[in-house]
């Protein structure tokens, strides 16, 4: 049997595939954070021996799936497919780490919700029975993304404090068919919504009505309350972010409790300065890589609700004047052994 659709945007995998590695490779500033030291590999600089900066995100990138290969004992020509994204013009680093990788591959573009919208996808690919293992992963670098929707670094342009910073690192994880390792067992695919702002140094209230209604979505289509789950986590909406989806939650009589949390709050701390906290593709992709899938490892979280947001702007819509509308997608994961 393949995956069951049980609710208007949520399916139920019959077979549920496997996480059977993870690996996350991330920068010097990241390194400094609260989760420095459950990483990979935490570079010196932001150049990677490189000599720009998008070079400097394709070799994160590939090494870091190189990685999870590795850590699952299995090589390129084992992968079926290859589904993987970016936030540089049109996805040049998964591009070119596929370029290298040579496998089949399915580019994708979610913005920051390209983690799971890649895990989502490749779940539905095993479950179905057209691969047997899938390689997934994003990855996003500081310097490129200010240089691509912002301002040149150079130009020491004042942000505001509501902005947040890209990160700078890669997630991948290798989806098998069999085998021993968490479960991913629902996918939630959501829909684009747009409240009206456009505000570019606050992407984190942009996304958060997306976050919102895939969550109630969720919960709803699987007849669960929050607390069915050890944590929820957001992908990058910040501190301001999390605070707007609390409200619109409530709002639907859900109450979030502090089981609830946002990875761009998680991968940083106050001292850091980086205001809301950590956005990018490699935000969500890092901490559940390095941080929350080695907490179900280690027996101290049984159920993961993740769920990936992406502000869906580019130079070019936000010099049209439009508004930047949001997009998530939620993905289940259980440990082997149950529970909560």
């Amino acid at each position: 049997m393949s995956s069951k659709k049980i609710g208007l945007q949520t399916v139920a995998f019959q077979q549920a595939p496997v996480i059977l590695s993870h690996a996350s490779i991330v920068g010097p500033k990241e390194g400094e954070g609260p989760l420095g030291d459950v990483f990979d590999k935490v570079l010196e600089d932001m150049y990677y021996e490189e000599s720009t900066w998008e070079k400097a995100e394709q070799k994160i990138f590939l090494e870091t799936m190189k990685l999870a290969l590795a850590k699952a004992q299995l090589t390129t020509d084992d992968m079926d497919y290859l589904l993987a994204g970016d936030l540089t013009n049109q996805i040049i680093t998964a591009n070119f780490t596929a370029r290298s990788l040579a496998i089949p591959f399915i580019g994708l573009y979610g913005a920051c919700s390209t983690m799971y919208e890649s895990l989502a996808l490749g779940s539905m690919l095993i479950d179905g029975g057209y691969a047997k293992y899938v390689l997934v992963g994003a990855s996003s670098h500081f310097a490129t993304a200010e240089r691509q929707f912002r301002f040149p670094t150079e130009q020491g342009v004042q942000r505001a404090m509501s902005a947040q910073r890209t990160v700078t690192g890669a997630g991948a994880i290798v989806l098998g068919a069999q085998g021993e390792g968490p479960r991913i067992t629902h996918a939630t695919i959501g829909k684009v919504i747009d409240f009206g702002q456009g505000d570019a140094s606050d992407m984190g209230s942009a996304m958060a009505p997306a976050a919102a209604d895939t969550f109630l979505r969720h919960l709803q289509d699987r007849k669960i309350s929050p607390d069915f789950y050890s944590i929820i986590a957001t992908g990058d909406l910040g501190k301001y972010g999390r605070q707007l989806v609390v409200k619109l939650c409530e709002q639907q009589e859900v109450f979030l409790t502090q089981s609830y949390t946002d990875c761009g709050i998680l991968i940083f701390d106050e001292s850091q300065d980086t205001h809301a906290g950590g956005s990018g593709c490699g935000c969500s992709a890092v901490v559940t890589c390095g941080h929350l899938l080695r907490e179900m490892e280690q027996g101290r979280l049984t159920r993961i609700l993740g769920i990936g947001t992406g502000a869906l702007l580019s130079p070019c819509s936000s010099q049209q004047g439009e508004t930047i509308p949001g997009i998530a997608h939620a993905v289940a994961i259980e440990a082997s052994g149950g529970g909560r």
